[in-house]
């Protein structure tokens, strides 16, 4: 993973770089602010760490001209503490803002979340999942058999969507009751264990209609498997 910094103060943008660096980061470091937005881009960086008061243009101006081409990440590192600064940054696009003086650990977190956000973001979705001839629709939130398309597809709840989606994702490793819970509060549906039970009697039942037995493997006092 590669960071631009763009910091016009030389100690700072040191310290910068040598954290960076021995969190395993590759850096380039800006220090040429007469084209700044045009050079971070050309370091095909995956986050850039902006200043805010920089020679020449500020940094909502050079996040500005950057956002306007690109969707690389953008933290704000600045010493402006107001809600004011911190609210303009998000609206000319950055994806984070944080205020000097910075805890290293707190600054490498927040970078790394954003870099693990924006990941999944830009990850195109698949159309289908397929897993020993069974497929799973994601555009139609559906379930059919390769062997058996005569019988066409059956569709699926949201809950039994996301339990199914998840176990697709994980075939192959035993997924404890829990852990599936906690998936789907995650995702802002709540489901306790009779629930799960519920739905996974719904699936079993929908995958029979389809002439597929056994699919979802129950592991008595660990979970479930594809």
């Amino acid at each position: 993973m590669r960071i631009v910094i763009i910091e016009d103060e030389p100690q700072i943008r040191q310290e910068l770089k040598l954290l960076l660096e021995n969190a395993l980061y590759e850096v380039t470091v800006i220090e040429d602010f007469k084209e700044t937005a045009s050079a971070a881009l050309a370091a095909d960086a995956d986050l850039i760490l902006l200043d805010l008061k920089l020679p020449g243009e500020s940094g909502f101006e050079i996040c500005a001209k950057i956002r306007a081409v690109s969707e690389v990440p953008v933290i704000f590192l600045t010493s402006r503490t107001s809600a004011s600064d911190e609210l303009s940054g998000m609206l000319q696009g950055g994806d984070d803002y944080i205020t000097k003086p910075f805890h290293p650990p707190i600054l490498l977190a927040r970078i790394a979340a954003v870099l693990k956000r924006t990941k999944k973001e830009v990850q195109k979705e698949p159309d289908r999942l397929e897993y020993k001839g069974v497929v799973l629709d994601v555009a139609r939130g559906s379930i059919y058999c390769l062997t058996e398309q005569e019988k066409g597809s059956v569709e699926l709840t949201k809950n039994e969507f996301k339990i199914l989606y998840y176990l697709f994702q994980n075939t192959g490793r035993i997924i404890p009751r829990m852990e599936l819970i906690e998936y789907l509060w995650d995702n802002q549906v709540y489901i306790d264990d009779n629930t799960l039970s519920v739905n996974m009697t719904r699936i079993r039942g929908k995958m029979e209609r389809l002439g597929v037995q056994d699919f979802v493997e129950t592991k008595r006092g660990m979970g479930y498997r594809l």
